[in-house]
């Protein structure tokens, strides 16, 4: 496993200041997770549209590889994801799809919906955000 996609709550944790948000970025590159993938749907959960309230999630986004196109074969397999599990939204199931693909871990907060997802998925690691 060497990648990490993260959901609005791992975006949303990561990009508070502080030394949890140092900690857990260092413990990620010493694992060889960083930078992590951004589906570019979690945007629309984690941000509000006014640029100025989000400067410490902007700058966290610079340093992430933010994925602008959800192929047609990812939704499909999210939907998939979604209906096996029977729970979890849509950019939950996403965000498996994503880490499905690159066998990569998800940080999150909703670790209950990701790992009924991830339980229908191969070599996906829920990773919480606490």
């Amino acid at each position: 496993m060497a990648l990490l996609v993260l959901d609005s709550s791992g975006v949303s944790v990561l990009a508070r200041p502080g030394t949890t948000r140092i900690a857990r970025t260092r413990d990620f590159e010493r694992r060889q997770l960083w930078p992590p993938i951004v589906p570019s749907v979690v945007l629309v959960e984690c941000l509000t549209g006014h640029p100025g309230g989000h400067a410490t999630t902007n700058q966290l986004l610079k340093g992430c590889t933010i994925v602008d196109r959800l192929l047609t074969p990812i939704a499909r397999r999210a939907a998939a994801l979604r209906t096996a599990a029977g729970r979890g939204s849509a950019v939950d199931a996403i965000v498996v799809a994503f880490a499905e693909l690159h066998a990569a871990a998800v940080l999150t907060s909703d670790v209950d919906d990701l790992s009924a997802l991830a339980e229908h998925a191969e070599g996906v690691l829920v990773e919480p955000t606490w």
